[in-house]
């Protein structure tokens, strides 16, 4: 005779059992990347590309694009105006070398300068976002460089526009075409390396603070006082008869030293008090500084963001 068995039910534990397994795999959708690693150098290109068009507001707010683009404006005008009054009196020369025009416009620029290089590093600073940069294969000097790059390239463009308006305007006016585009490489050269040093004591000065207000007084505050100091020293000193000291004393300004390279190496006119500009001697020890000034910036940024991404 057949002897049933009981139907045995599995224990089912309760949902409040300390030693239930209450672990789900849920398919959200995620799948494993396979393309291409585009490593260190795309993501420094894209960082670069992104901070240049930030610096124009592009991509960003309407807002945002109105200062940046107003200073531009700005600064090529008065070289829009030039051109027209050379064509229409058919004069042979530009009223202003190229070489001098970012000088006469240099307030403009440190404006400039004061607005984008907090814009560019002290947001990531404010929301700690660059540990997150480091969290990429992107490194210390992959971010300092992409930044360092593209705020200068925005100011290249900024003080590179006019001269190009200049130049089309001379050709137009039917002067010399050897001539000109001999004075507009100078002007080239002269705007690159203040490109690079504004460039660099912005950022450096801006990647002090978080607080995006305080980074852009802190650089007109640099700038402005900077050059009211050394061209009140100056006039002090060219009154007193002393007019050799006048030259040493520009080497402590941003915008003297452009001043001084451009009207000692490259064929400008100096601002300087008496027009007693530095002889090309001078202007070589000038170029040595901003080299070393723009060499120095460079190595403040990187020994901030190593602090930074501790």
């Amino acid at each position: 005779m057949a002897v049933e068995h009981p139907i045995q039910h599995p224990v089912t534990e309760s949902a409040g059992s300390p030693s239930g397994d209450q672990s789900r795999i849920h398919d959200i959708g995620y799948r494993g990347y396979d393309g291409p690693r585009l490593g260190r150098a795309y993501a420094r290109r894209s960082l670069y590309s992104q901070s240049l068009r930030g610096a124009y507001g592009l991509g960003r707010s309407a807002k945002s694009k109105v200062l940046p683009m107003l200073l531009f404006a700005v600064m090529c005008v008065p070289a829009a105006i030039m051109v027209a009054v050379a064509v229409t009196t058919k004069a042979h020369e530009l009223p202003v070398p190229y070489s001098r025009y970012a000088i006469i416009m240099q307030a403009v620029i440190s404006l400039y300068v004061a607005s984008q290089a907090p814009q560019s590093v002290s947001r990531d600073l404010r929301f700690k976002t660059v540990p997150l940069y480091f969290s990429r294969p992107i490194e210390t000097a992959d971010y300092v460089l992409a930044k360092f790059a593209a705020l200068a390239s925005a100011l290249f463009v900024l003080t590179g526009g006019p001269l190009l308006v200049l130049y089309v305007g001379a050709l137009l006016a039917k002067m010399g075409v050897a001539h000109q585009s001999e004075k507009f490489g100078q002007g080239v050269v002269s705007v690159a390396l203040l490109s690079l040093l504004f460039a660099g004591i912005g950022l450096v000065i801006a990647s002090i603070t978080p607080r995006r207000g305080f980074g852009i007084a802190a650089v007109i505050a640099v700038m402005t006082i900077s050059y009211g100091a050394v061209s009140t020293l100056q006039a002090i000193a060219d009154a007193q008869g002393n007019s050799g000291a006048v030259p040493w004393i520009g080497l402590f300004s941003p915008v003297t030293l452009i001043d001084g390279i451009q009207s000692a190496l490259l064929g400008g006119a100096s601002s300087f008090p008496s027009g007693v500009g530095p002889s090309t001697g001078e202007g070589f020890v000038y170029l040595i500084v901003v080299l070393g000034v723009i060499a120095a910036c460079y190595g403040l940024l990187l020994r901030r963001y190593k602090k930074v991404s501790l």
